[in-house]
């Protein structure tokens, strides 16, 4: 039962870590926390749905017009709400205000779009049960962590070998100096919205199949992200990754070993007992490094 419940929390934390990504990268970058993500979460699966089930298009070429529509979103957002509100002088707590309404106005034009009911999504990886040893995996939960680990992957590749992700390390540690040697630092507030929209939707994508699509499914996913995010350190993406995992597989076992009607319960105890016992969570860091 243990590597059973085990196999389930690293399959949720691995979503947990994509959602709490999101929040480290934006909050690393430009000092913002948003509200948003979850509703990223959820448009990201409704997106798939709508170009893999209503416009029939194969998966992987759904799955990158999804990638495409949500950077592009992710951007929109930044530099046609975010980006003016703060040139206009904005309070940290007038952007939270404006994510909230953001993340309201998602969830109702997704209801206005496609329902309110809730949309059955094939498992493209396979749900037939796989044995392995003692414990049962599908071919999506595994999907899930595959794809989940390649994202956190890429990113880091991207934070700390190319010459865009270095310039966005930059842009957070120091604006005016990273403006002072020729970096874009509004650019790089773009992307990184753009970055952290991909990664809320992929989360979507891979649960899409397990969870099924309705406009409130990001709900608790980005309260649990955001939990992650705290837990590992806010602002530093390593410790979002341990942060997600952790609490996935907390959650997990929580429900198999004492009752699923307290896991989340469980879940944000762990989150109050980090900020008493080490306020600046499991890594420390504001800034990605």
């Amino acid at each position: 039962m243990f590597f059973q419940l085990l196999v389930g929390g690293i399959e949720l934390g691995c979503v947990y870590a994509l959602i709490a990504l999101g929040f480290s990268l934006i909050y690393a970058s430009s000092g913002l926390t948003t509200f948003a993500q979850g509703e990223m979460f959820m448009l990201g699966a409704f997106m798939i749905y709508t170009f893999f089930m209503m416009a029939r298009l194969p998966f992987a070429i759904s799955m990158l017009c999804t990638i495409v529509f949500m950077g592009f979103f992710g951007a929109a957002i930044e530099g046609g709400l975010i980006s003016p509100l703060m040139k206009r002088g904005a309070s940290g707590m007038n952007i939270v205000l404006a994510t909230i309404a953001i993340s309201t106005i998602m969830s109702n034009a997704a209801m206005l779009i496609w329902g309110a009911g809730s949309f059955n999504f094939p498992s493209i990886f396979g749900s037939k049960p796989i044995h392995i040893g003692s414990v049962y995996v599908t071919g999506q939960q595994i999907a899930i962590v595959v794809v989940s680990l390649l994202c956190m992957l890429l990113v880091h590749f991207f934070m700390t070998k190319t010459k865009l992700g270095i310039a966005m390390r930059a842009a957070a540690m120091d604006q005016t100096a990273a403006s002072a040697v020729g970096i874009n630092v509004p650019m790089t507030y773009a992307l990184t919205w753009a970055l952290a929209c991909i990664l809320a939707a992929v989360g979507g994508i891979m649960l899409a199949p397990i969870y099924n699509v309705y406009a409130k499914m990001g709900a608790l996913v980005s309260s649990k992200g955001f939990a992650a995010a705290v837990v590992g350190g806010y602002g530093n993406m390593y410790g979002a990754m341990v942060g997600g995992l952790l609490l996935g597989i907390i959650e997990t076992m929580s429900a198999g070993y004492i009752s699923s009607s307290i896991k989340d319960i469980v879940c944000y105890v762990v989150l109050i007992a980090v900020m008493f016992i080490k306020p600046s969570g499991i890594f420390n860091g504001k800034v990605v490094n």
